[in-house]
């Protein structure tokens, strides 16, 4: 298996400070608790447990000028979903202790054992409110990933900048089509197996119904002179400013997402190996052939 490449730290959704160009989540945006061995923000020997014994709420945090801890997202299935805490939630408290920053959460959860529950204050809109929250193991971050998108309805792309004249300004006109989105970069060596396997998938299905696209955090300019000297064998665009790639909460390339004819994530590759082909064949015929 070829191995996995870690996307830059300005570009990884979990547990990062983002640059203020980064218009839509300005300053800090952290999974409490998932980020224990990804970020290295927690203690170090918190860090090193196994992720099957570490606790995990499972929502993304953001910096808020408003009081409390404004959760971003809320990851699907986790303890903080099961619990009922919706985006824009505000944290005001955990088990009474005032939380000013996300780092305060996750310190928090760290240093507890997973199957303690947690008592939170939020607020809702003007309402306040309380919610307890059972924490369970963390999974690991691909499993994360999947659970957070399988199922669920795919995130548009926001703010692409095309590398050519093929590429939609909107997933929503893909309606109809299955759709395989790969995130990958020029400086990652498995991206560029993934990209010829993708390309034969696109050569043989297409007619049939698939189309297949890439994003890349690199600036448009470079995107655009990397397809044209490597005859990129399908449409690319510059994620530049990470909007898109963060919605769908890619730390890892390659990370191919697989959307059916109804906008919804059916399945998600992250990495490569040779294994993967025949999956991606199978899947996508399956889709091609459901209404």
């Amino acid at each position: 298996m070829a191995p996995l490449v870690r996307l830059p730290a300005r570009v990884n959704p979990v547990g990062v400070s983002w640059p203020r160009s980064f218009r839509a989540r300005d300053a800090v945006a952290i999974v409490a608790a998932v980020v224990l061995a990804v970020t290295g923000l927690l203690a170090h020997d918190a860090a090193a447990q196994p992720s099957t014994h570490r606790p995990w709420l499972g929502v993304v945090l953001e910096r808020d000028r408003t009081a409390g801890v404004r959760v971003a997202h809320v990851i699907r299935g986790s303890p903080a979903d099961k619990a009922g805490l919706r985006e824009g939630d505000r944290i005001l408290s955990l088990d009474a202790r005032p939380m000013a920053e996300g780092r305060d959460i996750v310190d928090n959860v760290a240093s507890r054992q997973v199957g303690d529950s947690v008592d939170l204050a939020i607020a809702r809109a003007d309402e306040r409110r309380a919610v307890r929250v059972l924490r369970s193991s963390m999974p690991p971050p691909d499993d994360i990933l999947r659970m957070d998108l399988v199922g669920a309805a795919a995130p548009p792309w926001t703010d692409v900048a095309s590398a050519g004249s093929e590429f939609p300004a909107a997933l929503a006109t893909l309606r109809g089509r299955v759709v395989l989105l790969d995130f990958w970069a020029t400086w990652c060596g498995p991206c560029r197996l993934m990209a010829s396997k993708l390309g034969a998938l696109r050569a043989r299905y297409g007619a049939q119904g698939l189309s297949v696209f890439g994003l890349s955090t690199e600036e448009p300019q470079r995107v655009a002179a990397f397809a044209r000297q490597t005859a990129m064998p399908y449409p690319v665009a510059s994620d530049q400013n990470a909007e898109t790639t963060r919605s769908y909460g890619v730390a890892n390339l390659p990370t191919v997402v697989l959307i059916d004819k109804h906008g919804v994530v059916r399945d998600v590759a992250i990495g490569y190996d040779d294994s993967l082909a025949p999956r991606l064949d199978s899947a996508v015929r399956q889709l091609l052939a459901e209404p």
